[in-house]
């Protein structure tokens, strides 16, 4: 059986540096992330918050159109009956 080699203290002050730059990576990473999602749930709320008023604006306009449809719809009729009576009248002169 061969034994390892015990590493020297060079190689363990070099491995232990190593280590606190990589944990201390892995640490700002982690903040990195934490951050950017922080950003993405606050972007995720205003989209959320600004669909809501475009859904109650398109609702709005949909009201707002139907009425719309059912005058234009009235006065059309009015429209209607008016130029029956004008022309019933016309014809009862030209019979006359």
């Amino acid at each position: 059986m061969t034994s390892s080699p015990h590493p020297s203290g060079g190689q363990l002050v070099r491995r232990s540096g190593d280590e606190s730059q990589l944990s201390s990576l892995v640490c700002d990473l982690s903040q990195n992330v934490q951050t950017m999602m922080d950003n993405m749930l606050a972007m995720i709320k205003e989209i959320d918050q600004n669909s809501a008023g475009i859904v109650k604006e398109i609702e709005n306009s949909k009201e707002s159109v139907y009425q719309r449809k059912n005058t234009l719809e009235q006065e059309k009729e009015l429209l209607h009956k008016t130029a029956f009576s004008v022309l019933g009248m016309l014809s009862s002169q030209d019979l006359s």
